[in-house]
């Protein structure tokens, strides 16, 4: 490989999606070599829209994790079960049970979230390759925080301003367990990587300097320094407001989508896959910055 092909410019079109945010490109090919100048559209592409859907990446997961690396380390999940074999950056989020066991993460998303927010270094991003599709369901929704935090009434948002919140892996794991056979008990090393953090609950963006809500319904357990009942309510009110549909994009998956979000900009949820048909996913994270 030469300099040159290196340096070769795709002709790719980055088209906003007719929703509260995303965008989609079309025309680039992940597999062939990505210029500075390809990847810097991309770079700022994913800040202004928080969600950038690459279609049709025909691309192996050596492939996803070698660009999503050009964003930033990544971060390994905890549940190293779950790892793809020779490929411990991927989390596989699949359904698929192998001889009555689960070969992935089968719940992942249930609950609104941002990844990693239980983490001193949230993630700032992650990478979902959709490798195998149920022919219904499976859909990923997002939610805009930046919008979510300027759409607060002004009292609610002088309320929260200057709070931390604690956040913890933990918060619904055992609820989880109950529901579903994806989530095996954890081991003393495994807790002992996800023990609780605060963050504020107003975060700023470390690169556009735009204010966006850090609490989500899955791993945020309380309001520092506020009585339960008040931090429950309060927390329970942010909640609702995050989620609203005038901030939430609603992503039908394609064959071989590679979407990409902030997690400092959004949360996420799963919709849900009937039980009978299969999804396979690969995800990648980028490790981020302790927030602000």
């Amino acid at each position: 490989m030469t300099i040159a092909d290196v340096e070769t410019v795709q002709d790719f079109e980055i088209r906003p999606l007719d929703a509260a945010l995303g965008a989609e490109v079309i025309g680039l090919d992940l597999d062939q070599p990505l210029s500075a100048e390809d990847f810097r559209r991309i770079h700022r592409a994913h800040l202004d829209h928080h969600v950038v859907v690459f279609r049709d990446q025909r691309i192996t997961p050596a492939q996803q994790i070698a660009f999503s690396r050009r964003f930033g380390p990544l971060q390994i999940h905890v549940l190293h079960q779950f790892q793809l074999a020779d490929h411990p950056e991927i989390l596989i989020v699949s359904n698929v049970l192998k001889d009555g066991k689960p070969i992935g993460l089968g719940d992942a998303g249930h609950f609104w979230h941002s990844d990693l927010s239980y983490k001193e270094t949230p993630s700032l991003g992650s990478l979902l390759h959709a490798i195998e599709l149920p022919a219904e369901g499976g859909d990923t929704l997002f939610a805009n925080m930046h919008a979510a935090y300027d759409g607060l009434p002004a009292a609610l948002k002088q309320k929260i301003e200057g709070l931390t919140a604690e956040h913890t892996y933990l918060a619904r794991y055992a609820e989880l367990q109950k529901r579903s056979p994806w989530r095996p008990n954890l081991t003393p090393e495994q807790i002992a990587q996800v023990k609780p953090v605060v963050h504020p609950v107003v975060r700023t963006h470390p690169e556009t300097g735009r204010r966006a809500l850090f609490v989500s319904e899955h791993f945020t357990t309380k309001i520092v320094g506020l009585p339960d009942d008040e931090s429950r309510a309060l927390l329970d009110e942010l909640f609702a407001h995050s989620v609203r549909p005038e901030y939430v994009y609603r992503h039908p998956w394609r064959a071989h989508d590679l979407v990409f979000w902030d997690n400092r900009s959004l949360l996420h949820l799963a919709a849900g896959t009937p039980d009978h048909l299969r999804r396979v996913m690969f995800r990648t994270t980028i490790e981020g910055d302790t927030p602000f």
